[in-house]
């Protein structure tokens, strides 16, 4: 019988981050809890790096770093589980050579808990004025020194590879909100005949750096219902160990996006974890893991953080307004942690408006660990068997301004 390492796994191949040896085995998505009057679930998805409890959300660290933010609060304050990187930005800095060299983005960036790479479709696209879309893949030019460059579904793949995401993002068309049917239409064909090209391609490669990486496809079809329908039924087909749902929270209403969302939940696999990549705020997260769920991203959090944006267990405070001033009181007593007991509301306020720079440090670790005990609190309610009532009510009190 073969040697096993402190989490069970077979002995084999060198962890350079743990400098543990063992096989990689396939990633694996338990199922523990089902809410009875809804579609939210409760899991655990295991990799190469670490459990991830789900329902989780993913604090976006688009260069190899999560904005005003240290891997040890990361870890230790804000307790995420797992972080994005995003392709294009770290293909263009710091560059492959260099990631390749330091042994991939974990060694890198000293964070080692498990990572997702997006593919970078998402920022090409927003190159509207700069990009080329033709079948065999995109040409654009660099958003830091106009230089040109092209991704095909199989360079994208060895890109990620090499960034050393434990998963890794399919090569795909994000449409723009609003668009015409039959340029989504267009845009799906594209993107699924890429994701052919992404799993052969990904499959007949290895892994890099001793642990395994896994492969998720994304379901695109704009607010389309049919579209939507056979992007998901095409997505599923492919077997991979997780799906993702794309091209939503673009700028349409939140009724289209539920919408969109329950219908392709209720096509993918019930046992393969769900990523809603890009959404979103702290209500609809909620909405979503009721609709079954599991993964979440977005830059909000942080990105609302540096404007004085903050994200409450009694709602939103925009903590540059006067009532704020001379109000002593901690930040966020209820939700604890470091920052949002230690620091009051006045002192974050003069930060903000002074543009301090511990002021965006402050209210981004404090929004991230609010999202995080968000999900948290969501996944303890799953499994009492009370989401559905906790939910209802939580949302009001998130959404509310204070």
């Amino acid at each position: 019988m073969s040697a096993t390492d402190h989490t069970g796994r077979q002995k084999g191949q060198i962890n350079k981050t743990t400098g543990a040896t063992y096989l990689c085995a396939r990633m694996k998505f338990d199922i523990q809890h089902i809410d009875p009057q809804s579609k939210a679930r409760a899991g655990v998805l295991t990799t190469d790096h670490g459990d991830i409890p789900t329902p989780i959300f993913m604090p976006v660290g688009t260069a190899g770093s999560v904005k005003a933010v240290h891997q040890r609060e990361l870890e230790q304050d804000i307790n995420a589980k797992i972080i994005l990187g995003n392709t294009y930005h770290l293909y263009l800095r710091p560059g492959l050579e260099l990631l390749e060299k330091a042994g991939g983005l974990h060694q890198f960036n000293g964070w080692h808990r498990p990572i997702l790479t997006d593919s970078g479709g998402y920022q090409v696209y927003s190159l509207s004025e700069s990009r080329k879309i033709k079948p065999e893949g995109v040409t654009f030019q660099s958003h830091v020194d106009g230089s040109r460059h092209f991704f095909s579904p199989e360079r994208v793949m060895d890109i990620q590879r090499s960034i050393g995401a434990d998963i890794i993002m399919a090569f795909d068309e994000c449409t723009p909100y609003p668009c015409e049917y039959s340029y989504a239409k267009n845009s799906l064909s594209i993107t699924h005949d890429w994701l052919k090209r992404c799993v052969q391609h990904f499959h007949s490669t290895p892994a890099r750096y001793g642990y395994e990486q896994v492969l998720f496809p994304i379901v695109q079809g704009s607010v389309y219902p049919d579209l939507r329908k056979q992007s998901a039924e095409f997505i599923a087909s492919q077997d991979q160990p997780g799906n993702a749902i794309g091209g939503l929270s673009v700028g349409e209403p939140h009724e289209d996006m539920y919408a969109m969302t329950e219908l392709v939940c209720g096509i993918l696999p019930v046992h393969k974890p769900r990523y809603l990549m890009g959404v979103g705020t702290p209500e609809n997260i909620l909405e979503s893991i009721a609709l079954g769920v599991d993964m979440f991203d977005c830059v909000m959090p942080t990105r609302n953080a540096r404007n004085g944006m903050l994200f409450t267990t009694e709602g939103i405070i925009n903590i540059r307004n006067e009532k704020w001033k001379d109000d002593l009181s901690p930040i966020d007593e209820a939700l604890g942690g470091y920052v949002s007991t230690a620091y009051s509301k006045a002192y974050l306020r003069h930060l903000i408006i002074s543009k301090e720079i511990l002021g965006a440090q402050i209210a981004s670790i404090h929004n991230l660990t609010f999202y995080l005990w968000l999900v948290g609190q969501a996944r303890q309610k799953i499994q009492e068997g009370q989401f559905t009532a906790w939910k209802n009510k939580m949302v009001k009190t998130v959404s509310a301004r204070r």
